[in-house]
């Protein structure tokens, strides 16, 4: 059913642009004036898109955000956990799309024609790192395995606490696949993409949690994401605001690992 518009609406209209009802008002307008805000691409070839306030907008892009992060630093756990997630849940999905890599400042090294890693805080960070990534491979929807990634670096021990996460958060997903992943060659893979991912980072990560917001790293909108992650992301969205976006304050997070 078309719009109903204000015979008002289009008088003026019409005036305006020097016409009368029922008249084309551009070469791609053939339409009677009272079908003018029958929908957005009539009221765009007829030049009177802002004119028709019943018009639903367009639909607006998701912010983008990439966290690039190490599953045993404290700074990243701490963002995660107390920011990323939380925004995450007040805000609606096409809002915001996260990306994770944990990898940060680890190192690839090729031993005997086999790839290994060295990690920042040890061998049980790189396996962290791993069964995450293989987490999210197997789990393959954001909204399941975000959940079971914050519980498991809000929890005591990342490594020891995917099978309680797990059941908590994703029954559904089977442990046996994401340990069979870490032992296998999939994880190695997983985390090679992860450290390329890293190494092409414009301007190169200088320490973790590190954040690109839109495909960008600046210094201000490290500083913006740590201090209000939600005010940020509500800021830059170019659709309607939710109710959640009436404000946000939070204390700035801790200096991150270099």
């Amino acid at each position: 059913m078309a719009h109903a518009v204000p015979l008002a609406v289009l008088a003026l209209v019409a005036l305006g642009l020097g016409v009368a009802p029922g008249l084309g008002l551009a070469p791609g307008c053939d339409y009677p004036a009272h079908r003018w805000c029958s929908s957005r691409d009539t009221a765009v070839a007829c030049q009177v898109e802002s004119r028709c306030p019943s018009l639903p907008r367009p639909a607006a892009a998701p912010v983008q955000l990439s966290l690039y992060y190490e599953s045993l630093c404290p700074a990243c756990r701490d963002f995660l956990v107390m920011k990323l997630f939380p925004t995450w849940l007040l805000l609606p999905e096409e809002m915001l799309n996260i990306t994770l890599v944990p990898y940060g400042n680890a190192q690839e090294r090729n031993v005997s024609g086999k790839l290994d890693f060295m990690c920042q805080h040890g061998p049980e960070e790189c396996l962290g790192n791993m069964m995450e990534a293989c987490l999210m491979h197997e789990a393959k929807n954001f909204s399941t395995y975000f959940p079971v990634i914050f519980c498991l670096e809000s929890g005591s021990s990342v490594t020891k606490n995917l099978e309680a996460c797990l059941q908590i958060y994703a029954p559904e997903v089977d442990s046996g696949r994401i340990t069979a992943c870490v032992q296998g060659d999939t994880g190695v893979a997983l985390m090679h993409h992860n450290a390329q991912m890293t190494d092409a980072l414009q301007p190169p990560h200088q320490y973790v949690p590190w954040i690109t917001v839109n495909g960008k790293h600046t210094d201000e909108l490290q500083a913006q994401a740590e201090a209000s992650l939600l005010g940020l992301v509500c800021h830059l969205y170019q659709g309607e605001k939710p109710e959640a976006c009436g404000g946000s304050k939070a204390p700035k997070l801790p200096a991150g690992c270099r």
